[in-house]
């Protein structure tokens, strides 16, 4: 379908645009990007007026679970991608901790077979050890073969750093991205909440916050000593923003990414002794969220993925039994308005540029963009729209968001995919 956008507010980061025009898409692509640019005589299917709105890039949401194969009772891949279309997520990448983990060529396949039909674009991470036991390495190069882009052995570390060293020094050759949670586990200990005045008000074990930093400094060690490229998952410590902010000006070829939670929640909510609350790594402290928006602001943070972790609600019934993990992309880029943008931390360029344009040249992925030829994903968006975040509304099957009841400022009205419209603010 061809289409025409009229009167956007278009900012593409990546092409140095921040001004009103029309975008023309032809045949699933942007065909061009500016004013009258239909010539006489010359039809679209579809012209969309966008007085008012925004027109960004689809967002690049780099660490997301999708819980298919094996889990789908709380989400499957068409569902987490209409999740993702209403939040402007165009392209996204799963996590491989799935039933079975994503260890093999034939997984990999038939989460890009099942992907085909989505709402969103699926790129894979393969494991970095079978099973995300860290007894054994994967085969990365038929992984690669079959149509992983990264590396993870996310939901755990790579307890092994002589696997996860190996896996950094090769993945570039290959085309790939190793992204590393972060964790010392014999720190972690089993812990459910982060370690500080509110574990100990709850009697409730906690993590240290030195459990992610000694994790954190291992991959930068590695990364440093070998000169290969490693990517930090979900920041949200101080030291962590240190560690990783350090490296870079050593020339460490480090990226790093954190999520909405850590910018602008704290442990303090967890006080209600509500599990939706409860993920890994945990709600920080104030200072650490001083930190992560410091990070954000002067580019030792890369960008903004969500760790999107659907679970059911008799998952989350028991406060300390329930499973770790938020959802999160429906909300993301309105989280980002609100705490990042209104506020004058940094402008709404400068959020699409950590939401879209840095996670697609980490993985190497063509998203980004909305320069001529390159896909017509694009999302339209009202920076000024207020809506409360209301779990029962959301699209996928989970509704475990630590927004629940949050006003937000900013809201995704369309979502386009290689010229398709695939949400449309219902």
């Amino acid at each position: 379908m061809d289409i025409l956008i009229k009167n956007a507010r278009v900012v593409s980061p990546a092409d140095s645009i921040d001004e009103k025009a029309d975008i023309l898409v032809r045949g699933g692509k942007i065909a061009s990007v500016g004013k009258e640019l239909l010539k006489s005589g010359e039809t679209v299917d579809n012209v969309i007026d966008a007085e008012g709105l925004y027109a960004i890039p689809g967002l690049v949401d780099m660490h997301v679970h999708l819980r298919d194969p094996g889990q789908t009772q709380k989400e499957d891949i068409i569902t987490g991608c209409r999740a993702a279309a209403a939040g402007g997520v165009t392209s996204l990448l799963c996590m491989p901790n799935t039933t079975p983990t994503v260890d093999s060529p034939e997984t990999v396949e038939y989460i890009i077979n099942k992907a085909k039909n989505a709402a969103a674009k699926v790129y894979v991470a393969a494991s970095v050890t079978k099973g995300l036991k860290s007894e054994e390495p994967t085969d990365w190069k038929a992984l690669r073969k079959a149509g992983a882009v990264a590396l993870s052995d996310d939901g755990r570390p790579v307890e092994n750093t002589a696997f996860l060293r190996e896996a950094m020094k090769q993945a570039p050759a290959l085309g790939m991205t190793v992204a590393a949670h972060c964790e010392d586990l014999f720190l972690a200990d089993g812990g459910k909440i982060n370690e500080g005045k509110v574990s100990s008000a709850l009697g409730v074990k906690g993590i240290p916050a030195s459990a992610e930093d000694c994790g954190i400094a291992r991959e930068i060690a590695v990364a440093a000593a070998d000169d290969v490229p490693i990517h930090i998952c979900h920041v949200s410590t101080k030291t962590g923003v240190a560690l990783v902010r350090d490296a870079k000006r050593r020339g460490v070829k480090v990226t790093a990414e954190t999520a909405p939670h850590y910018f602008s929640l704290t442990e303090k909510e967890l006080l209600r002794r509500d599990a939706d609350y409860r993920m890994n790594p945990p709600l920080r402290t104030e200072k650490d969220v001083e930190a992560i928006i410091k990070g954000l602001t002067d580019g030792s943070l890369d960008c903004i993925a969500t760790d999107h972790a659907p679970h059911t609600p008799e998952d989350k019934a028991d406060f300390e039994k329930a499973p770790n993990g938020s959802i999160g992309m429906e909300s993301s880029l309105a989280a980002g308005i609100t705490y990042l943008v209104k506020p004058g931390i940094m402008t709404f360029s400068q959020l699409v540029e950590k939401m879209s344009v840095n996670p697609a040249r980490i993985l190497g992925i063509n998203a980004g963009t909305l320069s001529v030829g390159a896909p017509a994903d694009i999302a339209l968006v009202d920076l000024n729209e207020q809506w409360t975040v209301d779990p029962e509304k959301l699209h996928g099957k989970s509704k475990n968001t630590p927004f629940k009841g949050l006003t937000f400022t900013g809201k995704v009205r369309k979502t386009i995919l290689d010229g398709s419209v695939v949400y449309n603010g219902d």
